[in-house]
């Protein structure tokens, strides 16, 4: 068989410096990953990925400028290589997505150098990574997150026009008597349409209306 070549795509140096010697030294031929560092958030690096036809892409999920590595799982999945997870979350939900999308295992980046390298083997030998009843739990709870994440966003439709325009000014960081000034309000008003907001959005305080906002990246209609 020849030499398995494995691409590591992540952008942080030090941790792929430290892959690839090892890689290398058990035998592996590393091959060069994608300039992360020059693609934004809307690029796709799979095309250079598969310049090298690796067998093996060991891939983080937070990949920088280049945004969320999980959505590169399909594409290299479907040009038949084998996908490795290795991330500094332990969301297991997040685990369940990634194998939702295709991906074969998951470790975290704490995991020792050799468990990775074994991992690679593994994959490479045809041999399952995740047990089936693992796979399910973790399917599972992304399924779970899923579903509370699309209940969560759903509050942000019983919101009026007006409730969005105030959650949206407070999003930007402004307070309640700018807002009632810039409106030419009463602040009763606007700290009436808060508490209102707060009650759909069911969270207890302003901060955490604004922290639910930019975790769904939610923006009122018509606004920015």
């Amino acid at each position: 068989m020849a030499r398995t070549r494995v691409v590591v795509v992540d952008d942080h140096t030090l941790f792929v410096d430290a892959l690839e010697l090892a890689l290398e030294h058990s035998g592996f031929e590393v091959v060069g990953p994608a300039r992360l560092d020059l693609l934004d958030a809307g690029g796709d690096p799979v095309p250079a990925l598969l310049d090298a036809e690796p067998h093996v892409a060991i891939l983080d999920l937070d990949l920088g400028m280049a945004g969320d590595g999980a959505r590169l799982i399909p594409s290299l999945v479907v040009a038949g290589v084998a996908v490795l997870v290795v991330t500094a979350t332990d969301d297991v939900a997040c685990w369940g997505r990634c194998l939702l999308l295709g991906a074969d295992g998951v470790l975290l980046k704490t995991s020792p150098l050799e468990e990775i390298i074994e991992a690679v083997a593994t994959l490479r030998a045809g041999r399952a990574l995740v047990t089936g009843a693992r796979r399910e739990v973790l399917v599972r709870a992304w399924q779970v997150e899923r579903d509370r994440r699309l209940a969560e966003r759903s509050r942000f439709d019983t919101l009026t026009r007006r409730e969005g325009e105030v959650l949206a000014e407070l999003a930007r960081g402004r307070r309640i008597g700018e807002i009632a000034r810039s409106a030419v309000v009463a602040e009763s008003t606007v700290r009436s349409q808060v508490k209102s907001i707060l009650a759909k959005l069911g969270v207890g305080s302003q901060l955490a209306a604004v922290s639910l906002v930019h975790d769904h990246g939610w923006t009122a209609p018509g606004g920015t």
